[in-house]
């Protein structure tokens, strides 16, 4: 990237941390097949036992920890395998949770995209929220039980709303939490099921997991990863998510005062803060332009050597409407007018100034030709 280039994307990636790029060199230079049986095979076993360990022990999770290529496979491999008869979702979920449960019931959000339905001990054939979807689509797994899959995102990828996932009423749902905005930086949710990427938090992309309470939650596939996960594991990437994990820090006070600034200038400017009221993660804010499209807002910022993005990354680069702001009760003109700027453990004061500055000279510009 270039020196005098402001990223502030990093929702969408985030750079690789110092000591997970140092475990990825390192970890390739002495590297075998866990599989194999020889001495070279055994002792990369030993390496990705212990990764495992280190991972589950950095997050705090004391169940089983599942490697995949990123959230992305977690999500499809935990909702399509699940051994339970349903699932029901939310309208702000992510396009990969969206993809794998067309069709399946969805909880009603609030205007900051916060799940209001409460979700109580009911047989999966008769919750009240299921009625007008009997016939939705199920996990596909073939051995069901009387259960359903909750699947909520923890941390919105395009708000940075934070879901109150310890205040829903689940009973006899398995909850599923897509922790991939918020894992590294909140602690985990109590979830039966969560999917965390590890490009989101300092490691490499291409790598991340599905942490499971119990492995009966999912039907086994064969291969690696003890019978549910196919493929030979990228032992690198992982030696470098459990050292991107063990070197965080806690940069996000820093980040809820550097948020809270951004915000007010946004504001002062004539522009408008998405769930402003909402518990968000401070990383993470999307702003309306009036009058200018994200589009236009993308280029220009682009030119000025600043990156940010519209939605999330999966989509941004088609810039639809975002259906998460659809969902909050935006319509299309106004959704279609944010941006979403996100920090990493980097950005700082003189960042939010530069940013700031582009911001208000493109506002004011839009104003000018809105009062001619």
């Amino acid at each position: 990237m270039a020196a005098d280039r402001l990223y502030l994307d990093h929702a969408a990636t985030t750079p690789m941390l110092p000591a997970a790029q140092a475990a990825m060199v390192g970890a390739m230079a002495s590297w075998a097949n866990p599989s194999s049986p020889h001495a070279d095979g055994r002792a990369a076993r030993a390496m990705l036992e212990n990764a495992r360990a280190r991972i589950a022990s950095a997050l705090g999770w004391t169940g089983h920890v599942i490697f995949t290529s990123g959230a992305s496979e977690a999500i499809a491999i935990g909702l399509l395998r699940a051994k339970v008869g349903r699932i029901v979702t939310s309208p702000v979920e992510h396009d990969a949770v969206l993809r794998v449960t067309k069709g399946a019931a969805r909880l009603a959000v609030d205007h900051s995209g916060i799940v209001q339905t409460p979700v109580r001990a009911e047989p999966v054939e008769t919750p009240s929220f299921l009625a007008a979807n009997k016939d939705g689509p199920s996990t596909g797994s073939a051995q069901t039980d009387d259960r359903f899959v909750l699947a909520i995102q923890h941390v919105n990828n395009e708000t940075g709303v934070i879901q109150p996932l310890d205040r829903i009423e689940r009973d006899g749902a398995v909850l599923f939490a897509d922790c991939a905005q918020s894992a590294g930086k909140l602690p985990l949710p109590d979830a039966d099921m969560i999917a965390i990427s590890a490009h989101k938090f300092g490691g490499p992309p291409g790598i991340g997991a599905l942490l499971l309470r119990d492995l009966a939650l999912i039907e086994p596939s064969g291969g690696q990863e003890q019978g549910y996960r196919a493929g030979t594991e990228n032992l690198p990437a992982i030696l470098s998510m459990a050292a991107a994990l063990e070197a965080r820090e806690d940069w996000l006070p820093r980040a809820t005062a550097l948020r809270a600034r951004l915000d007010a200038g946004i504001e002062a400017a004539g522009g408008v803060v998405v769930a402003r009221d909402a518990p968000r993660l401070p990383a993470i804010a999307s702003y309306r332009m009036p009058g200018v499209s994200a589009r236009a807002q993308l280029i220009q910022f682009d030119m000025a050597g600043i990156s940010v993005s519209a939605g999330s990354a999966c989509s941004s680069g088609s810039l639809k409407t975002s259906h998460v702001l659809g969902a909050m009760g935006w319509d299309e003109a106004a959704a279609s007018e944010v941006v979403r700027v996100s920090f990493g453990p980097q950005t700082c004061d003189n960042d939010l100034d530069r940013f700031l500055a582009a911001w208000t000279a493109m506002a004011a510009k839009a104003s000018g030709r809105a009062s001619r």
